[in-house]
């Protein structure tokens, strides 16, 4: 059973919860980071999302998503799971963090201080086909295009990130 970390409107620790548990309804507020990682070229590593996932199954987002383990640092977390999700391994840039909330249909929901990091990588990516269902390097002008005419292929927090990257000059 893997839990959470259950955390205030400051992402200050307050207490652990199983996964599920925190997507139900209308979630528990819980730690989570994103991980954005660029090759040389400047394009951006999105995946989509394995079909079986409980939220977003499916759909393209960042590089790689999810949750620190309890007594894990934040970096440390993100580092770990691009290695365990994607088999590459770079260094990370802390750039912000915020907090958001999203429903998925009667599934359930997200709601998540979330720390963004940035990376830059051009090792062969070797996916965890249980958490991707498929990956591509995309160009940032050409992903903020299919953003514009399909946004709803994609999951919300990527868009609110990729938005926040570009209007702070990450991206």
């Amino acid at each position: 059973m893997e839990e959470l970390i259950l955390v205030d409107e400051d992402d200050c620790e307050v207490g652990f919860r199983e996964k599920v548990a925190c997507h139900i309804g209308d979630g528990i507020l819980h730690r989570a980071f994103s991980v954005f990682i660029f090759n040389s070229k400047g394009e951006l590593l999105i995946q989509r999302r394995a079909l079986d996932k409980m939220l977003w199954g499916g759909f393209w987002s960042n590089s790689c998503c999810s949750h620190p383990r309890r007594g894990e640092e934040i970096e440390d977390a993100a580092a770990r799971r691009i290695v365990e999700e994607l088999g590459i391994a770079c260094g990370l840039r802390y750039i912000y963090k915020f907090r958001y909330a999203a429903v998925f249909g009667n599934e359930g929901s997200e709601r998540e201080v979330c720390s963004v990091f940035v990376g830059r990588c051009d090792d062969e990516v070797v996916v965890d086909t249980e958490e991707v269902l498929d990956f591509r390097w995309i160009g940032v002008d050409e992903l903020f295009r299919d953003v514009s005419s399909n946004s709803e292929k994609y999951t919300p927090w990527f868009l609110k990130e990729i938005k926040e990257l570009r209007e702070g000059g990450e991206i």
